[in-house]
């Protein structure tokens, strides 16, 4: 059996997690896909990354899944995608996930109050 704190550990050392400078400067780029996936209650309070896609975590293999009637479009298996969350948790077990399902390019951004707090772009 795995424990949350294994599972996280195993994350953090596969998914690439960037600064939040550095992960600003990709979005002002416009180098890639910005993915949020705090639930929509949580992103109704704080706001998000301005232009970043909404996709819960709870709903990421759905919206991941090109063969689901779900599945995002802005969610491209060759794309970088930039994931955030609250803290970072999350936004590492959710890429952990999309690339069990293939996504090459996937990186952690951390947390929206730390993106916040920098002054990056964000929106309602």
């Amino acid at each position: 059996m795995k424990s949350a704190k294994q599972y996280l550990e195993e994350a953090n050392k596969l998914v690439t997690r960037i600064s939040t400078e550095d992960a600003i400067a990709a979005h002002k780029a416009g180098n890639g896909t910005f993915v949020d996936v705090r639930d929509s209650s949580d992103i109704a309070k704080s706001g998000t990354i301005a232009g970043a896609v909404r996709v819960p975590r709870g709903f990421l293999e759905f919206a991941a899944d090109p063969d689901m009637q779900f599945h995002n479009p802005a969610l491209q298996k060759d794309a970088n995608l930039y994931l955030v969350c609250g803290a970072g948790g999350q936004a590492a077990l959710a890429g952990r996930t999309l690339q069990d399902m293939g996504y090459t390019s996937v990186t952690n951004v951390g947390g929206f109050g730390d993106w916040k707090e920098a002054g990056g772009p964000v929106e309602d």
